[in-house]
């Protein structure tokens, strides 16, 4: 329907800005440890969206069961999901996080199946198992390098893909009624506060402030959570999870260009096959639900 594409330009947007998250959270780790990016990212975005909040006329405290339902989003989606992203991106490179992200939306059909019954077709079985396939082709293959840090990582970032499924079914129960800045900042509150205990147990230490750093976090927190934020909670109200986190398979694209010419990384046969089937996977196990 055309009414829904201003949901469809909006969830395209927020995942544009998350394409260049890898990268900004590589280069803060230059000052920070990997919780505390995730804290200090979700604290600044916290206040920025507190001050939207304050101004805007359709924000209104949700009720004491919604409230829960928002606090659990804010644990799963921010807390959770972000802690092992950061840790994640720490072992392996920022192109095979974006690679990984891309089977998000297989990983989200095939929970909807399994929670809510939602019966796939073939094509979507098919769909499910090939972004499957190609990650296993990008996990396997770091299994052959003498640093198995890669495969760690490959493997945390697969697992915060259910996280992030859990973070949309949750949101999705709420997301028609509240504004996305109601949501959004109250989501960060939640999420920061359950952030404090896991600063406390990495104890990382806090290098030299540089300029490349201090960028890197003003980006994650204004860009990748205050906006993109807004914007995907805003795609939610309209379209299903698995819509909305099929855009997704726009992050690898980007991504490796971005990991190329920022962090110059080398760009492998293996992962730009492993990236080809992903999204072919993903496309095949989104096609029902993308229609706008």
């Amino acid at each position: 329907m055309k009414t829904n594409k201003i949901y469809f330009v909006a969830s395209v947007a927020a995942n544009l800005l998350w394409s260049a998250s890898f990268i900004a959270t590589k280069i803060a780790y230059d000052v920070f440890a990997p919780i505390m990016v995730g804290f200090i990212r979700f604290l600044i975005a916290a206040v920025i969206l507190g001050a939207v909040y304050l101004k805007s006329h359709d924000s209104v405290k949700p009720d004491k069961k919604d409230m829960k339902t928002i606090a659990l989003s804010g644990l799963l989606g921010v807390t959770i999901y972000f802690a092992a992203e950061n840790i994640g991106v720490k072992y392996t490179s920022a192109s095979n996080a974006s690679l990984i992200i891309a089977s998000y939306p297989a990983i989200t059909a095939l929970f909807e199946f399994i929670i809510y019954r939602i019966k796939p077709g073939i094509k979507k079985l098919f769909g499910i198992a090939l972004a499957f396939s190609g990650i296993a082709i990008l996990t396997v293959s770091q299994g052959d390098e003498m640093n198995h840090t890669a495969l760690i990582g490959n493997i945390i970032l697969i697992a915060t893909g259910v996280v992030w499924a859990f973070y949309n079914f949750t949101t999705r129960s709420v997301a028609n009624k509240y504004s996305p800045v109601t949501i959004s900042f109250y989501q960060m509150v939640f999420g920061t506060i359950f952030f404090i205990p896991l600063v406390f147990i990495e104890n990382g230490s806090v290098g030299t402030l540089t300029l490349s750093g201090g960028l890197a976090i003003i980006y994650l927190a204004c860009g990748c959570s205050v906006a993109a934020f807004l914007l995907y909670n805003f795609g939610l109200r309209k379209l299903s999870a698995a819509t909305s986190i099929s855009l997704m398979n726009l992050i690898p694209v980007f991504g490796l260009v971005f990991s190329a010419l920022i962090l110059g990384e080398a760009i492998s046969i293996k992962q730009i096959a492993s990236g080809i089937v992903v999204i072919l996977g993903v496309v095949l196990s989104t096609y029902e639900n993308r229609k706008i």
